[in-house]
This record gives C-alpha cells, sequence and structure tokens, in this order.
C-alpha cells in the first residue's frame, strides 16, 4: 500500500497501532488446536483465507496439521466468502456454504436457520468484530468455540500511534486506511486516552478522508461516529483504486488562478501539475488567501491563521516565503494599504 501511494505521488504516514503474535510462538493457539481435534467440532466457521492458512501451518509446525485436517474434513464448514473458501478447497477440504456478503453475521444467520441446537461449533476467530455477532449461535442453543489464530498485542512504536492521532486530529492528513477491524480499535482507542476521539472523529467527518476496506472494518468507526468511505470490493486494491481517485476528484479547496489551477491538500498545494514546497506558514496563508477567491485580505485577516505570530511583520516575512516557492511571485498581490490577494483568472 505505501509503496503504492508514495509512486502516485503521496506521502505516505506509517504507524500500524497493533502488532500481531507470530504464530508458531503461540502456545495458546496450540493449546485450542490440541482441544479441537481431542474434541471435534460438527460445524467449522471459517471467516479469514489467511487466519485458516496460518492455523494450518502453525498447526504443521508442530506436528498437529494431519489430524486438524482430518477433524476439519467431517466437519460442516461454512465460510465467510471467497477467500476464505479458496484456502478452505487449497487444503483439500470442502464448504458447505459460503457467504456472499462476506461477512460473519450471514454465515451465523445460515447456520442458525439451519438448527444449531446441542451442536459443537467452532469459529476461527479474526478480530475484534467476532464475538458478540456469534451470539444469535449460543441462544439457539449451540456450544461454541473460538479459535483465535492470531492475536494483538500493543503497538511496537505506540509514539508513531499518538503522533498520528494528532495528525489526523489537527487536519494534517488528507486520509487515513484502515484494514482490520481491530486496527481500527486500537486507533480510536489510543485518541481515547489521548483525550483526542472527539477531535479524530470530528475531522474525519470533514478534513480527513477515513477510508475502510470493508463493512467489517468499518464497524467500529461508525460504532465511534465515523462514516468510511468503502471500496465496492472489499480488497486491498480496489480501496487503493477508490481511495486515490476519490482525492484526485476532492481536494481541501481548488480555485483557478492566473497561473493555472491550485489545488490545496493536507500538508501541501499542487499548481497545474507543479507540488509546491510550502512549510506550515505559507500554506496556511495560501489556504487563507484561495479561500477569499481573489478578495483582499488584511494583514490582521492573515496573522489568524498563523497561530503563535506575534505581529503583522511575521505576516510579511511568510508572505515572502510564499513568493519564493511560487512559479510566479506576481500570484500573490500586495494591495498598498489594504494587504494583499490572490490573482484568481
Amino acid at each position: 500500500m505505501i509503496a503504492t501511494f508514495e509512486r502516485k505521488g503521496a506521502r505516505v504516514v506509517h504507524a500500524p497501532t497493533m502488532r500481531i503474535v507470530p504464530l508458531t510462538e503461540d502456545e495458546q493457539l496450540l493449546a485450542e488446536t490440541r482441544d479441537v481435534i481431542a474434541d471435534p467440532p460438527d460445524d467449522l466457521l471459517v471467516t479469514t483465507g489467511i487466519g485458516l492458512r496460518g492455523w494450518v501451518e502453525a498447526a504443521d509446525a508442530a506436528g498437529l496439521a494431519a489430524p486438524l485436517l482430518e477433524v476439519f474434513g467431517r466437519a460442516r464448514i461454512f465460510a465467510r466468502g471467497p477467500k476464505a473458501t479458496g484456502v478452505i478447497r487449497a487444503n483439500g477440504l470442502r464448504e458447505e456454504w459460503s457467504a456472499a456478503s462476506e461477512q460473519t453475521a450471514e454465515a451465523v444467520e445460515r447456520l442458525v436457520a439451519g438448527g444449531v441446537e446441542g451442536r459443537s461449533i467452532v469459529v476461527q476467530l479474526h478480530g475484534a468484530a467476532d464475538q458478540d455477532q456469534l451470539q444469535p449461535l449460543l441462544d439457539a442453543g449451540a456450544r461454541v468455540r473460538g479459535v483465535s489464530v492470531y492475536r494483538w498485542l500493543p503497538p511496537a512504536d505506540p509514539v508513531a500511534v499518538e503522533r498520528l492521532v494528532d495528525l489526523i486530529a489537527a487536519r494534517r492528513l488528507d486520509a487515513v486506511t484502515f484494514t482490520s477491524a481491530p486496527g481500527a480499535v486500537a486507533l480510536l482507542d489510543a485518541a481515547r486516552r489521548q483525550g483526542r476521539l472527539a477531535d479524530l472523529v470530528s475531522a474525519c467527518g470533514e478534513g480527513v478522508v477515513a477510508c475502510a476496506v470493508g463493512d467489517v472494518t468499518a464497524e467500529p468507526l461508525r460504532g465511534a461516529g465515523i462514516e468510511p468511505l468503502i471500496p465496492d470490493r472489499w480488497r486491498l486494491g480496489a480501496l487503493l483504486r477508490t481511495l486515490t481517485a476519490h482525492l484526485a476528484q476532492n481536494p481541501l479547496d481548488c480555485v483557478v488562478t492566473v497561473g493555472g489551477t491550485l489545488r490545496l491538500r493536507a500538508q501541501t498545494a499542487v499548481l497545474e501539475d507543479a507540488v509546491l514546497d510550502l512549510a506550515p506558514g505559507p500554506l496556511a496563508v495560501l489556504r487563507r488567501l484561495a479561500a477569499a477567491r481573489g478578495a483582499v485580505l488584511t494583514r490582521e485577516d492573515l496573522l489568524a491563521a498563523l497561530p503563535g505570530a506575534g505581529d503583522e511583520h511575521a505576516v510579511e516575512v511568510t508572505v515572502a516565503r510564499l513568493r519564493t516557492a511560487l512559479p510566479d511571485a506576481a500570484l500573490v498581490r500586495t494591495v498598498v494599504k489594504r494587504g494583499y490577494r490572490l490573482e484568481v483568472a
């Protein structure tokens, strides 16, 4: 994802909100695997292809793959979607049914509709969104065991996550992507600990595009009041295409100047096809001038765009730096005794 965005000209902030326990070192997974072998289920619900693949590989490393696959072969297998189905078949197994919506809830509904009272069901868990969705199985009288194929730990670099929260809350990013429900939950929890959850939710509602790979990943965001952009197909490639197209069509602001079309982004501006090398101060002044659409702004008006600046001399210095970064310094016109304006077409 990072390489693709960078090839398209983006600058990427990378801040993993969690890390995963290596499967071959996860004693809890191996213990749950032995339990499944010793007490075979009637039904198996596979929620992710990568999860089933990792489970079988971890079992193989412990010498348990053959008996585990034998147990799976005797059970009815339900898949959450096509990726899970592909891995099921790659292991020589055959699914009973696969959810068209790629959602755990649909698979659970299918199981309940067929009658599960007294049946033993093993669910390969994929993250934070699973537990509540399994309640209908318990209510219908099933015995349910969840196997956490990958367990989440705190991030390796919590400072990077804190910085990411600050950047989102301050609207210093154009977009933030979410590829898993646990990752989304972890970021929201980090914002809550910093006392910035409300700021983050507000920013994702106006200014920062939150983009989730699918409805499962979007669920905790929606619970917090964020409605994310979601691709039609719940795949990373589709997420990349959808977000790229959205950002291209929806800059923070766009104005036609005498020097070409100016598009404003969270941390930079693009004039025609040229990316302007702007520090935060000149960028803030350019934003204010662009929003004025050619109207004259006083030094006092522009001073308000420069938090921490002491006097109007700071405005003059910042405007001079802005002009230096522009292909044509005359794009920002001085209006004697009044202020400055952007030369719009």
